[in-house]
């Protein structure tokens, strides 16, 4: 059974949109009533929904964070800089390469090469 949805909390819900839209290519789905607004994946992947968090809710202390399958780390992280996301530095592992950062709300996320090593 696959894993279709993650739910993120946040504190921007526009900015998150617009982060995960530019920088990852989901498609939001806004639907009247709906105060989630789901980020649809364009390439068969988890869609991610985005919900507004409560007042009580600390940002960014999860236990969770997103890795996105990236073949070329270094050329998409460099792409990122140049709109205004910057990576921390590349980390090689047992084959694979990664990098880490935050999304609008100190959600962890990472770029990794894992899924395309050999």
């Amino acid at each position: 059974m696959p894993l279709g949805r993650i739910t993120l909390y946040v504190r921007d819900v526009e900015a998150t949109i617009s982060f995960y839209e530019k920088h990852f290519g989901f498609k939001p789905l806004r639907l009247e009533g709906d105060r989630i607004v789901e980020l649809l994946a364009q390439d068969g992947g988890a869609n991610l929904m985005i919900h507004p968090a409560g007042k009580a809710q600390k940002m960014g202390q999860v236990l969770v964070k997103l890795i996105f399958d990236v073949e070329h780390v270094e050329a998409f992280r460099a792409k990122c800089a140049e709109e205004g996301l910057e990576f921390g530095p590349l980390h090689q592992a047992d084959g694979y390469v990664f990098a880490n950062a935050k999304d609008p709300s100190g959600n962890p996320i990472a770029i990794s090469s894992r899924a395309f090593r050999r």
